[in-house]
């Protein structure tokens, strides 16, 4: 059974970033959130909301491939969070007004339902969307609505009539705070009132301050070099640090299978020795491949080259002609829309993060896949 040890009790950094939320969430404000993947941005707004005494409701739009879709995940998010019987009480008042109503499944599970033509679904979204703040204000609590992946939407919005309605409502609404959570920031939001907190790789220090009482609490100690090759390897990444830490002990601890995982205060601490974090990061690579080869497959043979170019030889200047000559880029259009798509996709870090690659197990599997 993996050890739960290395599922942060609480954030890894970021206090600075979630005393910026709190306040955002407090002044009724709304927000984007960027960063790449694992950089903990669902886990920040998370904490942020709870010490806002405020209620999450997530939606996950890269799972609604259609219309009617999305407003099932609506309904479906907001009876996971509107649960008690005053609350499923005031949504029953409260859907008398609209052509929907609920249905009891079993004792215990509820949902809300609707049987309207597709134009008429427009009506259904207008409805769900005054929910959360009708809850809201009836109950004098908060609601944080949070939207992962929300540029999906456009897949099936083709005329931009539900984000625009979306957009609009995130401004509008008080007593809920809209969260768009988003790789890069995006250029609607610029011309909005809408807050902007960008999540950079934490802090060296940060990584180590953790890794090293989260090992320590179930007996082990790094050796110096040790500790500092993981840092290394993980860059400040939060997500794949907490994945090799949990590969280093699984890997690790079978050397002391007689023993209890947990030692007494006065029991010597095990050593983590440089060859252990190497070889572990290796074997954690290996299970990862399969993914990261399907990843390089679905993305355009240019970006594909660069990401790999980036990963094995990293630059801040990928522009220069020197860069562009040795890896056999061609100045223009193709190299820049790469370097963007890349950027996008959550795969590199812009020019304020020197264009490295922001994934740093996959930066370690493709150097050895290629090197």
């Amino acid at each position: 059974m993996m050890n739960d040890t290395f599922k942060p009790q609480g954030l890894i950094g970021r206090q600075a970033e979630l005393e910026q939320i709190c306040a955002i969430l407090a002044a009724d404000q709304d927000l984007m959130l960027t960063g790449v993947t694992g950089s903990g941005r669902r886990s920040l707004i998370r904490y942020a909301a709870h010490q806002g005494g405020a209620k999450v409701l997530e939606i996950d739009c890269l799972r609604a491939t259609h219309s009617s879709r999305f407003l099932e995940l609506l309904a479906e998010g907001m009876f996971h969070i509107f649960a008690t019987p005053e609350e499923r009480k005031l949504i029953e008042q409260w859907a008398a007004h609209y052509p929907l109503h609920l249905e009891q499944l079993s004792a215990h599970q509820t949902r809300l339902i609707w049987q309207v033509p597709l134009n008429n679904e427009w009506l259904i979204l207008q409805a769900l969307l005054q929910l959360p703040q009708m809850m809201a204000e009836q109950l004098r609590y908060r609601v944080v609505f949070v939207f992962q992946n929300f540029p999906h939407i456009r897949s099936w919005d083709r005329a931009g009539r539900w984000e625009a309605h979306l957009k609009q409502e995130i401004q509008q609404q008080n007593r809920v705070s809209y969260v768009v959570l988003a790789t890069t920031p995006e250029d609607w939001v610029e011309n909005s009132q809408i807050q902007l907190v960008s999540l950079l790789p934490l802090q060296r220090q940060e990584i180590e301050t953790w890794v090293v009482e989260a090992m320590a609490a179930i007996g082990f100690k790094f050796e110096g070099d040790a500790l500092e090759l993981f840092l290394d390897y993980t860059q400040g990444h939060g997500g794949d640090a907490i994945a090799l830490a949990r590969r280093i002990w699984s890997d690790h601890h079978g050397f002391y299978r007689d023993e209890e995982v947990g030692v007494a205060a006065s029991s010597p601490l095990k050593l983590i020795q440089l060859h252990h974090v190497h070889c572990s990061t290796l074997r954690l690579v290996e299970d990862l491949s399969i993914t990261f080869e399907s990843l390089l497959l679905l993305l355009p043979p240019i970006q594909a080259r660069v990401l790999e170019s980036l990963a094995i030889d990293p630059t801040d200047s990928p522009h220069s002609r020197v860069y562009l000559q040795k890896h056999q880029f061609s100045r223009g259009g193709s190299f820049q829309g790469a370097l963007t798509g890349l950027e996008q996709k959550g795969l590199i870090y812009g020019a304020t993060g020197g264009y490295r690659v922001a994934m740093p197990l996959l930066s370690f599997w493709l150097k050895h896949r290629i090197l």
